[in-house]
């Protein structure tokens, strides 16, 4: 019998060297896309917070995650064994989509990083969903699963090289482009990006109250 909040690794997906994706048995857990989990491995008292990256449909449950020098526990995910147990808890938090909206509204995601992570659960779980993602990167091969989004609705932005559809930030993107004002905004990754994002918006005409944020680093 299946304890409460073990779940097997089914697959782990490497995306780049320091990025992969691990899939792990859903075993019933209700989510809303957007919202985050408590994830490390069984038995381990070290857990960290990461968006889900599934759709609320899938069979399965998916994160997202970079590995980077001075954490231990995306350090010690990256090497676990497919079969392996992974303890977690919640879902948790309330950065989320207004359901009420989805059928009449544009969205505008805006990340860094792997701050994609859910927006892609957004995407996955609403399919009727008028949405761009705006996706701030430093090098083109981090596009990660880029293909899972409409080509159309998806615009990377390379600082390190010209290999994305804008060459510069995602906060640089937003000062050359025109936003409509009636768009609903959602922000996910570096703290400083988030920020100026929002102030940027913010003089464009963006209401406040259109404006959601997680914060990640």
């Amino acid at each position: 019998m299946q304890t409460k909040g073990k779940h097997r690794l089914i697959d782990i997906r490497h995306l780049t060297d320091s990025t992969y994706v691990l899939q792990m048995e859903r075993n019933g857990l209700q989510f809303d896309a957007g919202q985050h989990i408590l994830l490390g491995a069984a038995g381990d008292l070290n857990q960290r917070e990461y968006s889900i990256y599934s759709g609320n449909r899938d069979e399965y449950l998916e994160v997202l995650i970079k590995e980077v020098d001075d954490g231990d526990v995306s350090k010690k995910l990256k090497n676990i064994t497919i079969g392996d147990y992974l303890q977690v808890e919640g879902p948790l938090g309330y950065f989320r989509l207004d359901t009420k909206l989805v059928p009449d509204k544009k969205f505008l995601f805006i990340s860094s990083g792997t701050g994609i992570a859910p927006f892609h659960s957004m995407v996955k779980s609403h399919p009727e969903l008028d949405y761009t993602v705006l996706h701030g990167v430093r090098y083109g091969y981090e596009g990660y699963e880029r293909s899972h989004y409409d080509k159309n609705r998806y615009i990377q932005c390379t600082s390190g090289d010209e290999t994305g559809h804008f060459h510069g930030r995602v906060t640089d993107y937003l000062k050359a482009h025109p936003i409509d004002n009636s768009t609903i905004c959602y922000f996910c990754g570096n703290f400083k990006m988030i920020r100026e994002a929002m102030d940027i918006l913010e003089k464009k005409g963006i209401p406040h109250h259109q404006l959601h944020a997680e914060v990640y680093f």
